[in-house]
């Protein structure tokens, strides 16, 4: 029964990212730096909500650490969002999940941790995914891989800046210095190349927010309800709802090398997870 609530949590996560991704390919017109600023203003709400009502500080402890992971977290979410104007959305996200390789390298080099000479072999794995997709599908834009390349090693940066944060902070204060940094970096480097939406699109904009924002709640539901090697592969299921969704409102074209390279990936990320936890809980 656990289980199959911690995948429903999961299922809802994963669908509320893909309508991110979606938004944020639909509104390529807009500069990258607007996007971060839409998708982090309209989720200030239900952060500064959140904290208020339960009375949590919001200023939080170890500010600096808070501040590098804003800075760290909007830099890898700027290139994200400019990746996916030169690439198919599900690329894009499938190589942006790349980025719990560079956690585990800079986990190694700054936190002392361990990683399982398996763990290379499935490293090898996914990165071979990206070859296949770089080396065999030739329509793909060699910026926009750059782009989501450096995107994923700062996404990994990420993790390594939370484990030093530690549990000194709710996860909500965490969030909310990330949407405040980004909501400040985002605006003021789109005064110049703003674009005002229209209509219906004032929606969209403001459903980035809250799509991101209940991804993040229901992923930590998810995790919360059983343990990590049951939910954890799940977690992928976003890359999936993407490409039908680039597939289906986009009309974009995944040659047979896109979808083998993303599936090499995933298979790569799937396998490091599930043993990794596997050995810890071994250990424990």
């Amino acid at each position: 029964m656990e289980l199959k609530k911690a995948v429903t949590f999961m299922i809802i996560s994963t669908l509320s990212f893909a309508c991110m991704n979606g938004i944020v390919k639909h509104l390529v017109h807009m500069n990258a730096f607007q996007i971060v600023f839409f998708r982090s203003f309209s989720c200030l709400f239900l952060t500064l909500g959140f904290l208020l009502k339960n009375k949590i500080p919001i200023l939080g402890k170890k500010r600096g650490l808070l501040v590098l992971r804003g800075l760290v977290g909007v830099t890898s979410m700027t290139l994200f969002f400019m990746s996916t104007k030169y690439l198919p959305i599900g690329t894009a996200v499938s190589l942006r999940y790349m980025a719990p390789i560079f956690a585990g390298i800079f986990a190694v080099i700054i936190l002392k941790e361990k990683i399982y000479p398996l763990q290379w072999l499935f490293f090898i794995i996914a990165f071979s995914g990206v070859l296949v997709l770089k080396g065999f599908d030739t329509t793909l834009s060699s910026f926009g891989l750059l782009l989501i390349f450096i995107s994923a090693i700062f996404s990994g940066l990420v993790y390594v800046v939370i484990s030093k944060i530690g549990k000194s902070n709710h996860p909500v204060v965490i969030v909310n210095y990330f949407m405040v940094i980004s909501a400040i970096i985002g605006g003021v480097l789109s005064i110049n190349n703003w674009v005002m939406p229209i209509g219906a699109e004032w929606l969209l904009v403001l459903g980035l927010g809250c799509f991101g924002y209940f991804g993040q709640v229901y992923m930590t539901k998810a995790f919360q309800s059983v343990k990590t090697t049951k939910i954890a592969p799940f977690k992928y299921l976003e890359v999936v709802f993407t490409l039908l969704l680039g597939v289906s409102f986009f009309s974009e074209v995944y040659t047979f090398w896109s979808l083998l390279g993303i599936t090499m990936i995933i298979v790569g990320l799937v396998l490091n997870v599930t043993y990794k936890s596997s050995n810890l809980k071994k250990i424990k």
